[in-house]
């Protein structure tokens, strides 16, 4: 319909009632589709002011508000200059004219103008404007507030893209009108009473130019909106939304000072204003208001985070006054746990602080703190008397309580953790507390039980030892309320360095967490205690193998989790790998032919119902081949050089049907035959090809099974990649398989037997990824494709320079790199930068090879080629389409193509600056000559990597 001309305002107005009224959602979906059609194309502009003049209904006017304010955000650019002036008395004119219509429509209104303004530099002192146009009229008011509240939001907004120059230039101008600013605020708090709305309003624009730094603290510091805001924060009859607002108001003021020091007038009666709210919160506890508790919680703890150096530095005194940290330990006391959670940031920072200073004197100091802090979270967190079954840690209070473990496991330090241990189970041991607090000390002891170090805790009458307390919680009786004995099964895996120097506890705690695989409750956490255990007491455990291999085989009798059963297996390999090598392979063996038996009946099963999988874990081969990766990642023998691997019998027993497979093959491999295991991961393939999941978890096993054996593996290499890997990508271009492709460069890629093929297999898999990527948006469509198609080109750079180089296809490797540079994907990024780099590298590092000269010149031709190009993309990328944390990737890219060539880079980076544009299409300066001067000899003359900016110019546009 675009590209029949412009639709009618009709047509227009059906659709939007179609998107909000449709019965059908096939319908509400089609009028989406179309909708954003219309909004990406030119006649937007004209259509969103028809609708916002016709003020048809509220939803036709939010849709025109929104578009308008999209279009100004992300395609200014299509507008010509001359047309600036018209469409902002356009836009005042209909923000006026629809102040009554509804608050959403004035938001997004206030949001095109502010962003109007930060772009369109012709209009200047457009504060000053506002105000000294709308200040006067009640009714505008509303709306004057909200372009004043969401203007400094937007300075920092990245759709803008409006520069550093402009930037600068706004908030310099921002910051000569905020007392004008300031000044109608007061006069509009006083003047609205008890008028909640236009309190609100006050307090939120307020907040918003605190945010952005503007403010003068000494002008604000004796300012009556200071009065004014702890005055409704104190009293008890204040509604909730005041409440909360003036709360962030608070919060914003305390962040904007966050360099005490230079601002010392405001932080002072910031400080004391806030202390003043602590009766405030008492009253608010007292009427069982959670709102306004959450948020003085939020006060006290921003005012903690903004002096934590204070507090760290001068404790006790001015304002480190620890009468900061009673307030947190009050809200800590509070009966719901989300109050207390709110202060948690803090306690991590002032834990780093103190960590960091290493003082004892002043860990003495804070120790009575953090010690009333754990008790208050150990008594949050309680299980309610009345909860039945194990706790849970995937709904709210038990994401809580991980985050209590993660919170004491980093201020233990100032407590003591043997201190901290021994004293909660004497209050188990002396007492007779009800379950849900032994539970709860229990849960608290296996967060700090792994910090606990036995030989600094000689065993007396009040300090028990460590083994007494494990000995004692592997004879709790079944009868203990099942979350008890949940957790002491959680401990008692926590506490696997301490069996590993007590091995006489090992029989009794294996016999204990076997009783708990055997029940279904507790057969997850008995399972990861036991991988915990196989972990630490590897060697103690060699004894305990064949009851290990017992359990796998018997894995799906238990209640088991994925996650724990897979755990398991891993325990049960990093125990396999400290037998004797004599046995190894035959344990290995007896282990995964557990797992391919049940692959191949699973994978059998799995397609005879059409690859749609019933609820039984045996149904689906990603279960069996999960568990085949973990046995090969994790058993990592230790073999002496000279000594056959004792795993490639295993992976590598041949099956004399495949060799001939080799010889009909195009691919140069100098090796052998498919190994005894391959057939059923290579059926497993054949079988699910197009589905993804399963694909991936194949080259997942295939993967560690390679990096298992090493260079034994060599056996896999023909048929996996001839009969596997190419042949199904040209049908399903999974990226698994170039992933998988760049662990056999890693592992082959310096044999020279291999090369040929592996570089047979490179080309082969790079057509139909191109293939991929050049369709429309494909980069952008299928970033896992570019990060794996890099990592295995980089592989190749890394173990066969010469082999890629010397290749046809490393013309079009390149020429896909610099498009892809410009691709914002965080990982497909960095595997893009990365390969450059390294590839550029391989002519800069002299590392005494005999090829370095063949390097060199073949790194030359392709610079030659496409090393203008190249820095062109990497600074229009970097200016127009990377995130900030890209950066010092391409900075490091930069650095090695002027290490390789400095004067023919600085031709290159030359040219690349001259064609970056100067001005906006608002008419702001978006980088001087002088600027891009200063920036071309920074870069030039940069003697090491962190010298050159990454790049600079990004700030600047």
């Amino acid at each position: 319909i675009m590209e029949g001309g412009r639709p009618s305002l009709q047509l227009v107005y059906h659709a939007v009632q179609a998107l909000y009224h449709d019965p059908d959602p096939a319908g509400k979906e089609r009028a989406s589709l179309w909708l954003g059609e219309l909004q990406r194309s030119m006649y937007a502009w004209e259509i969103s002011d028809q609708l916002l003049q016709l003020q048809q209904d509220v939803e036709s006017c939010y849709f025109a508000a929104q578009t308008m304010k999209m279009k100004i955000q992300m395609s200014f650019y299509e507008l010509p200059s001359e047309t600036h002036n018209a469409l902002r008395d356009s836009l005042l004119s209909h923000i006026q004219n629809l102040k009554d219509l509804s608050p959403i429509i004035i938001t997004q209104l206030a949001l095109a103008i502010a962003d109007l303004a930060l772009q369109m530099a012709s209009w200047k002192g457009c504060v000053h404007t506002l105000i000294e146009k709308y200040s006067n009229d009640i009714a505008s008011l509303p709306f004057l507030m909200e372009i004043l509240t969401v203007l400094p939001e937007e300075v920092h907004s990245r759709s803008l893209r409006i520069g550093a120059n402009r930037r600068t230039e706004i908030i310099e101008d921002l910051a000569y009108y905020s007392s004008t600013v300031v000044t109608l605020l007061v006069s509009c708090a006083e003047k609205a009473g008890n008028d909640e709305k236009m309190l609100i309003k006050v307090f939120r624009c307020l907040g918003s130019w605190f945010n952005l730094g503007v403010l003068d603290s000494n002008f604000m510091a004796n300012n009556r909106l200071l009065i004014i805001l702890f005055q409704v924060l104190q009293q008890d009859e204040t509604p909730t939304n005041l409440h909360e607002a003036a709360s962030d108001c608070v919060c914003s003021a305390l962040y904007a000072i966050e360099n005490v020091d230079s601002n010392m007038a405001l932080a002072t009666q910031l400080f004391h204003g806030v202390l003043t709210l602590e009766t405030a919160y008492h009253m608010a506890v007292a009427r069982e208001d959670l709102d306004k508790v959450l948020n003085y919680c939020r006060i006290f703890t921003e005012l903690c985070e903004t002096f934590l150096e204070t507090i760290v530095r001068n404790p006790g005194q001015g304002m480190g006054d620890l009468r900061t940290l009673e307030l947190l330990l009050i809200c800590a006391g509070h009966p719901q746990y989300e109050v207390a959670e709110i202060s948690f940031n803090f306690w991590y920072r002032l834990g780093e602080h103190l960590y960091k200073t290493s003082d004892p004197v002043l860990h003495g100091l804070f120790r009575p703190y953090i010690q009333r802090l754990l008790h208050g979270l150990a008594r949050h967190c309680q299980l309610d008397p009345d909860h039945e079954g194990v706790p849970e840690d995937t709904d709210d209070f038990g994401e809580f309580r991980m985050r209590v473990s993660d919170l004491v496991k980093d201020v233990i330090f100032l407590v003591g953790s043997m201190e901290c241990f021994s004293q909660l189970y004497s209050t188990l041991k002396e007492g007779n507390p009800p379950w849900e607090v032994t539970e709860a000390v229990l849960f608290i002891m296996a967060a700090i039980a792994k910090s606990v170090d036995p030989a600094l805790a000689p065993r007396s009458e009040n300090n028990p030892t460590v083994t007494e307390v494990l000995e004692q919680v592997v004879l709790l009786p079944q009868t203990v309320h099942i979350a008890v004995r949940y957790t002491s099964i959680e401990l008692v895996g926590e506490m696997s360095e301490v069996v590993d120097r007590n091995p006489r506890f090992l029989d009794p705690v294996l016999s204990y967490l076997m009783k708990g695989l055997g029940e279904k409750p507790l057969a997850s956490v008995a399972a990861k205690a036991l991988h915990n255990i196989c972990s630490v007491c590897r060697d103690h455990m060699a004894q305990h193998f064949r009851s290990l291999l017992d359990i796998a085989r018997a894995l799906d009798s238990f209640a088991l989790s994925s996650d724990a059963a897979v755990g398991l297996l891993k325990g049960t390999a990093l125990v396999l790998a400290r037998l004797p090598l004599d046995k190894i392979a035959e344990c290995l063996s007896d282990l995964c032919d557990v797992q391919v038996m049940a692959l191949k009946k699973a994978s059998t099963t799995y397609w005879l119902i059409s690859q749609v999988p019933s609820n039984g874990k045996s149904s689906d081969p990603t279960v069996w081949l999960d568990r085949l990766a973990v046995i090969f990642r994790h058993t990592n023998p230790i073999v002496e050089n000279g000594q056959i691997h004792p795993c490639q019998k295993v992976i590598q027993e041949v099956s004399p049907c495949c060799c001939a497979a080799a010889d009909r093959s195009g691919m140069a491999f100098d090796h052998l035959c498919a190994p005894q295991i391959w057939p059923v991961l290579s059926e497993t393939l054949n079988k699910h090809q197009a589905d993804n999941r399963i694909v991936e978890r194949c080259c997942r096993c295939l993967r560690f099974a390679v990096r298992c054996v090493g260079k034994g593996s060599a056996a896999l290499l023909q048929p996996l990649v001839t009969q596997q890997m190419v042949s199904v990508y040209q049908v399903y271009p999974h990226s698994c398989f170039l992933y998988l492709g760049s662990i056999l460069v890693d592992e082959y890629g310096m044999e020279e037997g291999c090369r040929q093929g592996l570089l047979d297999m490179l080309q082969a898999l790079c057509m139909p990824t191109f293939r991929l990527l050049e369709s429309p948006n494909g980069l952008r469509n299928h970033p896992d494709t570019v990060d794996d198609l890099f990592r295995l080109a980089t592989r190749f750079v890394q173990r066969s320079p010469v082999t890629l180089l010397s290749s046809q296809i490393i013309v079009h490797l390149i020429q896909c790199a610099v498009a892809a540079a410009s691709l914002d994907h965080r990982d497909a990024n960095c595997s893009v930068m990365k390969f450059i780099r390294d590839l550029v590298h391989t002519g800069v590092a002299n590392d005494h090879e005999d090829d370095f000269e063949v390097r060199k010149q073949l790194i030359s031709q392709a610079m030659g080629q496409h090393g203008q190009l190249l820095v062109t993309q990497l600074i229009n990328s970097s200016c127009f389409c990377l995130p900030p944390y890209t950066l010092p990737d391409v900075a490091e890219v930069i650095w090695e193509i002027m290490l390789f060539d400095r004067p023919t880079f600085c031709r290159w980076l030359e040219s690349a600056l001259k064609g970056l544009p100067k001005e906006t299409s608002g008419g702001a300066v978006t980088v001087t000559n002088k600027q891009l001067t200063d920036f071309h000899k920074q870069v030039t003359s940069a003697e090491e990597c962190k010298q050159t900016p990454g790049p600079a110019v990004q700030h600047r546009l």
